[in-house]
């Protein structure tokens, strides 16, 4: 074909069906759209927790609950916190873990002043367990980690039993 007859030939036609890519692609857009609409629209004022110099805001720090025998325990990562800064109370049946940070830092340097402050409160509540005898809760911060204690009843530890699972 001359360059003439090319620029007058018609463009290929478009597939009237998407190809399994375009079909498994096209939802996951509008769902990602989606998301970034909703936390562009989220309250700027919402309470945050500021982790370090990285700048990762979260508005509640990371827990983990297990269980032993004797007690549930639950683990509250509160990094750069002291004791002072936090405070765990019982709300009816609610277990509340709540605390400010607060961090300063500046640098000063001929010619260079560098000054930065951040503030975060959080607060979590935690439901409590029934065999959680809420008087004798403990709670102590260590390395950036909150350790909380909650003791279980005598009935409770006790009556924990294993079930047999049988094959269909």
């Amino acid at each position: 074909m001359t360059r003439e007859a090319t620029a007058l030939a018609p463009a290929p036609a478009r597939r009237g069906v998407a190809t399994l890519t375009e079909q498994l692609v096209e939802p996951l857009s509008r769902l990602r759209t989606e998301v970034d609409r909703l936390f562009d629209d989220f309250p700027v004022r919402f309470p945050a927790f500021t982790f370090g110099r990285l700048g990762m805001t979260l508005p509640v720090p990371a827990v983990e609950m297990t269980e032993t025998a004797k007690s549930y325990k639950i683990s509250v990562e509160v990094p750069g916190m002291d004791a002072a800064d936090i405070e765990v109370s019982v709300d009816d049946d609610m277990l509340v873990i709540s605390g400010e940070k607060k961090e300063e830092r500046e640098e000063s340097e001929e010619g260079y002043s560098f000054s930065e402050r951040s503030y975060g409160a959080f607060e979590r509540r935690i439901e409590l367990p029934s065999a959680a005898i809420a008087d004798d809760i403990k709670a102590k911060v260590r390395k950036g980690v909150l350790q909380i204690t909650l003791p279980k009843t005598a009935k409770a530890a006790k009556a924990k039993r294993k079930v047999a699972v049988e094959a269909a």
